[in-house]
């Protein structure tokens, strides 16, 4: 396992074909500061460019927290004009990781609040713990979510719901946050980051341009009607029907022997 640091609240491990994005700053629950912001859009991109990545799973190296979303303390000495120049880079982090071209996995144990849930709603699994907390606080300190939750919740959950949820602010423990589909795998206390690894893992043993086509269709047809999600999904299927993974991958099932994908 190799280890790469961006800054000095994000680390990047290799396990094989994984690639673990490590919140850690720990002495703020990970709360997200600027300078947090802005490395976990450089580590983003970092693997957003590596072809040896197939998977990312985000994880933290908190005990009690994953993300208890935007750093307040750093906000309360904003002037308005320090919250608009800070605002493309807060963005950056969330729209790095939702627009990750691999399949992400988000592990979750204890608090994972406002900017914190956003990032685990970036990402296309999310597997929790039973210490798991989650929810959109924001309008109760006079903002609204602001890192795609308006946009990532109602996807989920449909929009009645995410709007109870959003205009509430209220917190929902693991239990209820997974039978309302707010996370989607639910493990023992201490698991999710084994958990996630491990499903990272099975995802990352498949076509990359397969797993990078199947995002694409994924995440494009979202929203659009069935003739043109039909579209999005042909264009995706041609990407990956005459790559060289195709051919490896069809030769392997008819040699009965594991592929070894060319990842082209």
């Amino acid at each position: 396992m190799s280890e790469e640091r961006f800054g000095e609240f994000v680390l990047v491990r290799r396990h094989d074909q994984v690639a673990e994005l490590v919140l850690d700053r720990p002495q703020a629950m990970n709360a997200v500061s600027t300078d947090m912001a802005r490395s976990i859009a450089g580590a983003c991109a970092a693997l957003a460019a590596d072809p040896g990545a197939r998977v990312v799973v985000l994880t933290s190296t908190h005990e009690r927290a994953f993300c208890v979303g935007a750093d307040l303390k750093e906000r309360n000495s904003f002037s308005d004009a320090d919250l608009r120049r800070q605002r493309p880079v807060a963005r950056g982090a969330y729209t790095g990781v939702l627009e990750l071209p691999m399949p992400t996995v988000a592990a979750v144990h204890g608090f994972a609040l406002g900017g914190g849930f956003e990032l685990a709603l970036s990402c296309d699994v999310i597997v929790a713990d039973r210490t798991a907390v989650v929810g959109l606080p924001e309008v109760s300190v006079g903002v609204i979510p602001g890192g795609g939750g308006t946009q990532l919740l109602p996807r989920r959950v449909g929009a009645a719901r995410a709007a109870e949820l959003i205009f509430t602010a209220r917190r929902l423990e693991a239990a209820e946050a997974h039978g309302l589909g707010l996370v989607d795998v639910l493990v023992n206390e201490g698991r999710d980051r084994t958990e996630a690894l491990e499903l990272a893992a099975r995802m990352a043993a498949n076509s990359p341009v397969g797993l990078r086509a199947a995002k694409r269709a994924l995440r494009l047809g979202q929203g659009l009607d069935l003739r043109a999600g039909l579209e999005v999904e042909d264009a995706a299927w041609r990407t990956a029907a005459f790559s060289a993974d195709r051919a490896e991958g069809v030769a392997a099932f008819n040699e009965k022997r594991a592929p070894r994908w060319p990842g082209e």
